[in-house]
């Protein structure tokens, strides 16, 4: 079932043919380096997988929730998009990517298209998104869109965290 489209991705809900693509997702350590977070083992992929799998649209308002990112005519999983929620029960969004399709301009696409949906379909009122300050590429896009409102160390994931936010008001003002 597609969540929502951008000019040239579909994000929609996964399948059971994508797992093994999800798993390069958590497993991969270009990947992971820049989240920064530790591989997941079998049993914690087949878990998160499963737990996605049997998610439907209401869940996104109460639940985090994987979707699967695809271009339009590949059936292949590129990336998932995050529906996310964070400590202080705010919408948080989040992204990431197999790296061959990394510098392809998918991560602004896909921002660009959540930011959509939280503030149309879901009537959120603001959404915010954290991001390891090294990561670059990630910061760039939350640049591009949102506003920083602080630095943090993240314990969890020993780094450093930049949170940005955007208000529905600001998003409808000044849309890019």
């Amino acid at each position: 079932m597609k969540i929502f489209e951008t000019e040239r991705l579909i994000i929609k809900r996964l399948k059971k043919a994508d797992k093994k693509n999800f798993a390069e997702l958590f497993t991969d350590p270009r990947v992971l380096e820049l989240i920064p977070q530790k591989a997941f083992t079998e049993n914690q992929i087949t878990e998160r997988f499963d737990k996605n799998l049997n998610l439907n649209l209401n869940d996104l308002n109460n639940q985090k929730y994987a979707c699967g990112i695809f271009e339009k005519g590949n059936a292949e999983l590129i990336g998932l998009a995050l529906f996310l929620i964070n400590e202080n029960d705010e919408k948080e969004l989040g992204y990431r990517f197999r790296v061959k399709y990394w510098g392809k301009g998918y991560g602004t696409e896909t921002t660009k298209g959540m930011l959509e949906y939280y503030f149309q379909k879901m009537n959120e009122s603001k959404v915010t998104a954290d991001v390891n300050m090294a990561n670059v590429g990630s910061v760039k896009i939350l640049d591009k869109f949102m506003t920083p409102v602080r630095d943090f160390f993240n314990e969890r994931d020993n780094c450093t965290d930049r949170r940005y936010e955007l208000e529905k008001n600001n998003w409808l003002q000044h849309r890019i």
